[in-house]
């Protein structure tokens, strides 16, 4: 795999199309991983590093519309170029409304189609997420990088998700259950208790001893992330 290839995440349950265009995008340089229905969809692109997201609407297990929702609750900000069978506005609305970059109706020409993949990469490249720093902690959300007390923490997909909700929302108090949707998903029907875990785990790779965490627990609501 060469360093410079981008990664693309095609979301689309039609096997047909969703082959079709993968082969389109292998043979344009693009490295691709299809995926055939909602939720397989949305925890591939939450926990991969990917460069783009194709993602269909009507998709079974969960529709294109709450993927893209949670996707961007949970800070994952990589380009989202939505597909939709369906010929009206509010589609189109709806999806930009939730976190969607743009939007292509299909049947579409592969011309159409490379030429917004194209812009979207060139957009992103140039707007990217902006470097998060909350007291000695560093985020890259680009290159997925985190920096504590000037060394690098190896943080797992979770708990870089994690960190970077928290982080995002620096300052704000923050319930466990709105974590829970926002890092598991809205579906997830474990253990609530799995948010403690993962706290641990953070506090663990990033904190230096004897200093205080950035991760602060806030009794009787959740948790926030302060520098002071």
């Amino acid at each position: 795999m060469s360093e410079d290839q981008r990664r693309i995440l095609v979301i689309e349950d039609d096997l047909e199309l969703s082959r079709a265009v993968a082969d389109l995008l292998r043979d344009e340089g693009f490295l691709v991983e299809e995926r055939h229905d909602g939720e397989s969809g949305y925890l591939s692109a939450r926990d991969g590093a990917f460069d783009l997201i194709l993602l269909d609407i009507m998709l079974p297990k969960r529709n294109g519309f709450s993927v893209c929702l949670d996707l961007r609750n949970a800070g994952v900000h990589t380009p989202l170029l939505m597909l939709t069978a369906k010929d009206g506005e509010l589609d189109e609305v709806e999806g930009l409304e939730v976190g969607a970059d743009d939007y292509l109706r299909k049947p579409f020409e592969r011309s159409i189609l490379m030429a917004r993949i194209q812009a979207l990469l060139r957009r992103h490249d140039r707007e990217g997420p902006q470097r998060l720093v909350v007291g000695a902690v560093s985020l890259d959300p680009l290159r997925r990088k985190v920096t504590c007390h000037n060394h690098d923490a190896m943080l797992t997909p979770r708990e870089f998700a994690l960190l970077e909700f928290l982080m995002n929302h620096a300052g704000t108090s923050i319930a466990k259950s709105e974590i829970l949707s926002a890092v598991w998903g809205a579906d997830f029907d474990g253990d609530p208790n799995i948010v403690e875990v993962y706290i641990g785990y953070l506090r663990r790779k990033i904190d230096l001893a004897g200093q205080p965490s950035i991760i602060r627990t806030v009794r009787g609501v959740g948790y926030t992330v302060s520098a002071g």
